[in-house]
């Protein structure tokens, strides 16, 4: 799995999925944010960690059995059991919200293996309880039924589609309260490195309009702008 440095994991928390998602455009990338796929409560701090994966297939009647999940090897009870610490179990529903991905007993199990958060397109059991856990979930809607219902658990680690986006095993997932984005891994650093730039240089526009700046000439910036942000900058330090 991909290793990133503590000061790429540290600009993602501090990083709105807004900025991530404008800085992946000028890379020339328009689709690494997820569909339907929303937090399931106000988290403290950004979801960011490295992409372990789930894909589900179809439900099949003489497959999908209750005793099934006593096998230890049954894929969604394996990817609880083996999603590496730090890292975020994604989930492929194939957009399908009917019925549940996961409940309050494997969330929390998840979460007691030291997972950094859960991410589905499909719904979630237990949403009250789980929406008042610290790790985050992300999920298209509360659902009670069973995955069984119309899921089959088939494949981990490998690359899925989620929310209409392709994840790749270690990519790196980054998840605020607009929802989620899949940055590929091996433009991450980059990436964070820009989008900080982007969000200081933001927060001083911003305190511009507040104080009451025309849009032309500060956003974008012009370069009398530029320059006063990098008067504002240097006071800082």
């Amino acid at each position: 799995m991909t290793d990133f440095s503590p000061a790429c994991l540290a600009a993602m928390r501090l990083c709105s999925t807004a900025t991530l998602t404008t800085q992946m455009f000028k890379r020339g990338f328009r689709n690494v944010f997820l569909q339907n796929v929303r937090p399931l409560a106000h988290y403290d701090a950004n979801l960011v960690g490295p992409a372990f994966t789930l894909r589900n297939v179809p439900a099949r009647e003489d497959l999908d059995r209750l005793d099934g999940f006593a096998n230890p090897e049954h894929p969604q009870r394996k990817a609880i059991e083996t999603t590496p610490s730090g890292h975020v179990l994604v989930v492929d529903c194939r957009g399908d919200g009917r019925v549940a991905s996961g409940g309050q007993i494997l969330t929390t199990r998840l979460m007691q293996r030291g997972a950094a958060g859960l991410v589905s397109d499909g719904g979630l059991r237990d949403s009250g309880p789980i929406s008042r856990l610290p790790m985050p979930v992300f999920v298209q809607n509360p659902s009670a039924p069973l995955n069984l219902v119309h899921h089959h658990a088939i494949d981990l680690n490998v690359p899925i589609a989620c929310g209409g986006v392709a994840i790749y095993p270690g990519d790196l997932m980054v998840g605020d309260s607009d929802g989620v984005v899949c940055i590929p891994a091996h433009l991450a650093e980059d990436v964070a490195q820009d989008a900080a730039e982007q969000e200081l240089q933001e927060t001083f526009i911003l305190s511009l309009i507040e104080k009451g700046a025309a849009l032309p000439g500060t956003y974008p910036p012009n370069e009398a702008t530029k320059a006063a942000f990098a008067n504002w900058r240097a006071e800082r330090k």
